[in-house]
């Protein structure tokens, strides 16, 4: 199944770490297998193909190492050697559409190291169908698509390689298509319909076709894609509108807008040759400011003001337009109804103004007219007089009243009427509107004067002045103006004979003679002017004819009314126009011949023969006139086609249309006609080139341009709009780019990658608006760019390393990797050159770390390596990785106490198991090289082991004392103690320690002197004849304590005002104070009372007999009753030879348990330490030491004699037991095994064997 070979790359494998040196090998294998081979499938016995032992790999630890993450698609059996599939291989998956599929693995073996490279060659098998990228292929092909025409198809994808990739394609049996496939240098293959016969959408608006692409693999697989084909209609029908005239009515003064009617046209092709849309063709001026016409929907909308008794009808003509130019046209007549909008007009055609105050009754003083501009009853009107006024209306004819006096007239009880005159039509609702008419009355002399006395009487001093003022007369007319105007004379007379006018004259206006002139108002009455105006009937009238207005005449004197009728006769003053300037046309150069184009209309306000006539067109090379004639008389024309268009000839055309009227002189009105001629889609879109090639960096932004493309259609106009697609990409590409379907323009709108991808092949498409395409190709090359740092990868590393390891031991294994390309994966390793490692090159991506100098794991425990890997791209990347290398321990040191000589102070009776001092030995080690047990070092004191004083906890090292200590026996004591650490071989050292015994104050003075018995009495003779200070005796007395607890210092118990002896302070010397007289009493009993200077002191009483006498009989006489009993003396005597034969017992007993200890320690010693080994001792929690080393924690012996008489028991430590003894606390579930050494020593028979109480104090 598998041949040997030579792999082409390198992936990372992972290797052991090793001690000892490294030592390589190298070798190379490759296999070729087919993918989708079975879980534990066999590959091939690499074991066997390398020369190597199936047996030893399991011992040589071998393994398949993988680069970095990829998935380790096969293992190695290392009972047999086979080379075996761990998991699934897709050789797509992996692969992609690469031709050779090759991995790489590396097979690791330790001991010595070899590295062999495993090269696996996937074959490829058909377990991919064709697969096109879509469900269903659209095509929109016009009915005038010619024979021959080529439609490109996408091609399908298949996953596979080779021979089994698509290898042909085949379209179903149809009567319209064929397939042409086509290979590409590339092996692709390019597929098209082929139109064979031409389509006719009247016959079949769409088909569907099956497409099938067959691979060559076996068993054989194919996909299918349904395509399709829609077929587009050509424009060779004109919109048609649902009514020739459309007729609407509308009420005046509708809100701007209001829909008045909907045309609709429809036009039986589809598409854009089935849109209509819609315009005026023929329109007053008026009406194009009132109406608006939707374009696309046909609706006639109010944009301005309408009013009926401006224009109470519109026509127009709409022209209904499909998107290639063929239209019709259809009348639109629109009816204004009346709204009673406008208020009746009040007119004063006549007033006889003033009117005299003595007119009869029915006196005619006006003439009223009234106008409504509203129609039918709108327009009729009623007027009256609602005031209480001698006035009232008489109708006339038609709208015409008289204004008539109903009553006499007084002006000088009214001078001045306000008459309101109210007209209301007839509307719904009613309209109503006033008019004040003023009019005045005239006065009439009807009043003559009268003064305002009757008689006057005046007192003139004499000698008066000549003209001086007499008196002053008044009378008042209530006449107006030269009626009421006052006029004083003196009515002829005389005094004495003299006239009476030579002596007062009267002023003719004041009452004081004087002449007044006034105006005369009846000279100017009134003026009246007349406005002549141009007539024009086409304003008056419009189309309207015959045209006539009605006049009326007024006479007054007597009022007479006449009506006159002028009809206005129509003369040729309007030439045609047309509603544009110009006619623009859109013809498609497919039209065929007879193909009819309604043309706009002319206008001619004129009426009769003056108005248009007929139309003609120049020049007539393509296309002659027809004239229609409407039922209401108007003329339009119609352009006929009458020999077909050519665009690539000719692209447009001008024609002049006219319309002439039939006046005298004639008169005639012209429009252009511009023609552009359509191009047909009889040409497929083409590319600029057949190949684009492309570079760009890998690191391009988003929306960066990576290519512009561009295709070519020499159709124009809306054929000739080119869309750009994609048709087929790899997978995984239409993410990455964007095509503009518009300008060709290609951006990046992924990530690009050239370590995963280098280079992308997109298939281009430009297509035009009916199905015709082109077809080109893109390919893009990936620069590589260094934006990948490298990677570091730990293939062995245990993390430790001994202390003691020499230099150029190996630390590590590392594979370093950069997947970028050339210089940029070109990749350097190094380190902290302060550190005692160094880096070494293996090979290829590999690299060793090993030591450089001597470790000590006491100085550096631990090394922080920084890995630091450089590539050599342009800038550079780096990327650094920590490493944490611990160094292992070894014992090389031994334990070290901080002070050679260690001293403490112990209080005298302390109590058994006090900590005495606590020592520590420090050890620069780790782990159980750095487990310090601390032991006594036998020794004696008088005759005594040392651990019969105290014992050390073997793991604190805290000292205990065993026993309570006496200052009075041992003062100082000097023990040697070892710290031994748990390595091997263990290392160990010794200090010293000295602990001094304080002394406490335990014990009383003892008096020496005078001896105090019961058998005999002693008693100091004192002369009487002694001085003073005569010394009597000394008391003697000392204290075995030491220090202040020994001063000893004396005084009497009982001392009287006339004693006659003192004792020393300091000496204990009696003596005599003063001289001894008669009176004073032969025998004289002193307690003395020694006392030591002690915390608290402590003391002793001794009785001192003094006889004062000059002779020894006299002392006699006085000391008789000092005799004691003699039986009480032989009971003391029987005591003290009982007591000491029991001491003596006792000191024998003691000394043979002695011995005995001596002996099995002896014995114990020689079990102990009969091997190299150290001997750590262990103690389980919760049991007792059987050995007698005396440290064990918390666990002391007690050996206790007891008596019947409690004051004479005695308990003291006893040295440590011998026997085997076997502790348990009732809590505890643990046991502790004796120990063994094939027959324990303890168990032999003449092993000495001792019972003592013993006792666990916690």
């Amino acid at each position: 199944m598998g041949h040997k070979g030579i792999s082409v790359t390198g992936l990372v494998c992972r290797f052991a770490f090793f001690l000892q040196t490294l030592d390589t090998a190298f070798g190379d294998v490759s296999y070729s297998f087919p993918e989708e081979m079975k879980r534990r499938s066999v590959i091939g016995n690499i074991a066997k193909d390398l020369g190597l032992k199936a047996s030893r790999l399991s011992a040589r630890k071998a393994r398949i190492d993988t680069e970095g993450n990829y998935e380790r698609y096969c293992d190695i059996n290392q009972s047999t050697g086979d080379l075996i599939v761990a998991e699934r291989i897709d050789r797509e998956e992996l692969c992609g559409d690469k031709v050779s599929c090759m991995l790489t693995f590396e097979l690791v073996l330790e001991g010595p190291l070899e590295l062999h490279r495993v090269s696996l060659l996937i074959e490829d098998v058909n377990d991919n169908s064709p697969i096109f990228p879509k469900d269903t292929i659209k095509l929109e092909i016009s009915e005038l698509a010619v024979k021959g025409a080529r439609y490109r198809v996408n091609e399908a994808h298949d996953a596979d390689m080779g021979q089994n990739t698509v290898q042909r394609y085949t379209l179903q049996s149809n009567e319209h298509f064929v397939l042409s496939v086509h290979d590409y240098t590339d092996g692709r293959k390019n597929v098209e319909l082929v139109l064979d016969k031409e389509l006719d959408r009247e016959e079949k608006q769409d088909m569907s076709l099956l497409l099938t692409a067959i691979d060559g693999g076996t068993p054989q697989r194919s996909g299918t894609v349904v395509i399709h084909v829609t077929v587009l209609d050509a424009n060779d029908n004109a919109p048609v509108f649902s009514q020739a005239v459309y007729k609407a009515s509308l009420p005046e003064n509708s809100p701007l807008g209001t829909v008045v009617v909907t045309v609709s046209a429809t036009d039986a092709d589809e598409g854009v040759n089935g849109e209509v849309t819609y315009e005026f063709s023929r329109i007053s001026d008026k009406a194009i400011k009132v109406f608006s016409l939707g374009h696309n929907t046909g609706e006639i909308k109010v944009i301005g003001p309408i009013d009926f008794e401006g224009d109470p009808k519109y026509e127009m003509r709409i022209e209904g337009k499909d998107g290639y130019g063929l239209s019709s046209d259809s009348k639109v007549i629109i009816d204004i109804t009346d709204v009673n909008d406008n208020a009746p007009v009040i007119y004063l055609k006549s007033l006889s103004n003033p009117i005299p105050e003595n007119a009869s009754p029915g006196t005619e003083v006006g003439i009223i007219n009234v106008q409504d501009r509203d129609s039918e009853n709108n327009r009729q009107v009623h007027c009256s007089i609602r005031q209480n006024v001698p006035f009232n209306l008489v109708p006339s004819i038609k709208n015409y009243y008289s204004l008539v006096t109903t009553g006499e007239l007084d002006r000088e009880l009214v001078s001045d009427y306000n008459i309101t005159i109210i007209a209301t039509d007839e509307g719904s609702p009613p309209l109503s509107s006033s008019k004040t008419v003023q009019l005045s009355v005239a006065d009439v002399n009807d009043n003559p004067p009268v003064f305002e006395e009757q008689s006057y009487s005046a007192h003139v001093t004499e000698n008066n002045k000549p003209d001086s003022s007499v008196c002053s007369v008044t009378a008042r007319d209530p006449d107006w103006r030269q009626n009421g105007t006052v006029i004083y004379s003196i009515l002829p007379g005389d005094v004495n004979g003299v006239p009476v006018s030579s002596f007062l004259s009267v002023n003719g206006d004041t009452g004081m003679i004087h002449a007044v002139r006034s105006f005369d108002y009846e000279q100017f009455r009134s003026f009246k002017v007349h406005v002549v105006e141009r007539i024009d009937r086409e304003k008056l009238c419009g189309q309207k004819s015959p045209c006539s207005f009605s006049l009326e005449m007024i006479l007054e004197s007597p009022l007479e009314l006449y009506s006159i009728t002028i009809e206005i006769e129509d003369i040729n003053d309007n030439a045609p126009v047309f509603s544009k300037k110009d006619i623009h046309l859109e013809i498609g150069e497919s039209s065929p011949i007879g193909t009819v184009f309604l043309l706009d209309g002319a206008a001619d306000p004129d009426v009769g023969m003056n108005s248009l006539q007929s139309y003609t067109v120049k020049p007539t090379d393509h296309f002659v006139l027809k004239q229609h004639s409407r039922a209401d008389g108007s003329k339009y024309a119609e352009m006929v086609l009458q020999s077909g268009l050519d665009r690539e000839k000719q692209s447009e055309h001008s024609l002049i249309l006219t319309a002439v009227d039939g006046g005298d002189p004639q008169r005639s009105g012209t429009v252009k006609i511009h023609i552009t001629v359509l191009d047909a889609n009889d040409n497929a879109p083409v590319f600029t080139e057949s190949l684009y090639k492309v570079t760009v960096v890998e690191n391009a932004l988003g929306s960066t341009v990576v290519a512009q493309v561009s295709a070519i259609d020499a159709d124009q106009g809306y054929n000739g709009n080119v869309t750009y697609s994609f048709t087929h990409m790899e997978e995984g590409t239409p993410p990455l780019f964007h095509i503009d379907p518009h300008t060709g323009e290609i951006k990046l709108t992924g990530e690009l990658d050239y370590e995963t991808v280098q280079n992308y092949e997109i298939n281009l498409q430009a297509k035009d608006p009916w199905g015709l395409t082109g077809a080109s190709k893109l390919v893009i090359e990936i620069l590589d760019v260094n934006d990948n740092s490298p990677i570091i990868t730990m293939t062995s590393f245990s993390g430790k390393i001994p202390e003691d390891s020499i230099p150029g031991t190996v630390v590590a294994l590392i594979s370093v990797q950069d997947v970028d390309a050339g210089q940029n994966g070109q990749v350097r390793l190094r380190i902290d050159e302060n550190l005692p490692f160094k880096i070494k090159t293996s090979l290829r991506n590999y690299y060793t770390l090993v030591t450089e100098k001597s470790l000590d794991r006491e100085k550096v425990s631990r090394y922080n390596i920084t890995l630091t890997a450089t590539d050599e791209g342009l800038p550079p990347i780096s990327s650094m990785t920590t490493i944490v290398l611990d160094i292992s321990d070894v014992n090389d040191n031994a334990p070290a106490f901080s002070q050679n000589v260690y001293s403490t102070h112990v209080v005298e009776n302390n109590s058994p198991g006090v900590s005495v001092l606590a020592i520590q030995a420090t050890d620069p080690d780790r782990g159980q090289n750095a487990r310090i047990s601390y032991y006594l070092i036998d020794s004696e004191l008088n005759g005594n082991p040392i651990s019969t004083y105290f014992s050390i906890n073997s793991e604190k090292g805290v000292i205990h004392s065993v026993r309570s200590l006496d200052y009075e026996q041992v003062k100082e004591f000097k023990i040697l103690i070892k710290a031994q650490d748990g390595g091997s071989p263990p290392l160990s050292s010794n200090t010293t320690v000295l602990i001094y015994v304080q002394d406490q104050n335990d014990n009383a003075p003892q008096v020496l002197y005078p001896v105090q018995t019961s058998s005999s009495l002693v008693a100091e003779m004192v002369p009487r004849s002694a001085d003073v200070g005569y010394l009597v005796t000394k008391v003697v007395a000392v204290d075995v304590d030491s220090g202040q607890n020994a001063w000893l210092s004396y005084k009497l118990q009982k001392v009287t005002d006339r004693a006659l002896f003192e004792v020393g302070l300091q000496n204990g010397e009696i003596r005599t104070i003063r001289q001894v007289n008669d009176k004073d009493a032969v025998k004289q009993r002193l307690t003395v009372v020694v006392e030591d200077n002690g915390q608290p002191s402590r003391s002793a009483i001794v009785n001192v007999n003094v006889a004062v006498a000059d002779s020894f009989p006299e002392v006699l006489s006085e000391f008789t009753d000092f005799t004691h009993d003699k039986e009480y003396n032989d009971n003391l005597t029987f005591y003290l030879v009982l007591a000491l034969a029991v001491v003596s017992f006792l000191f024998i007993t003691c000394l043979v348990v002695i011995i005995s200890v001596k002996i099995y320690r002896w014995r114990q010693s020689r079990i102990l330490y009969h091997s190299n080994l150290p001997v750590i001792p262990y103690y389980p929690p919760r049991y007792a030491d059987t050995l007698g080393t005396g440290t064990l924690q918390h666990v002391y012996n007690y050996e206790v004699c007891r008596t019947t008489d409690s004051r004479k028991s005695d308990c003291q430590f006893a040295r440590p037991c011998s026997q085997n003894v076997l502790i348990m606390d009732p809590s505890s579930t643990g046991t502790m095994q004796r120990m063994q050494n094939e027959q324990n020593i303890l168990d032999e028979p003449d092993s000495p064997l001792e019972v003592n109480d013993v006792f666990l104090v916690p």
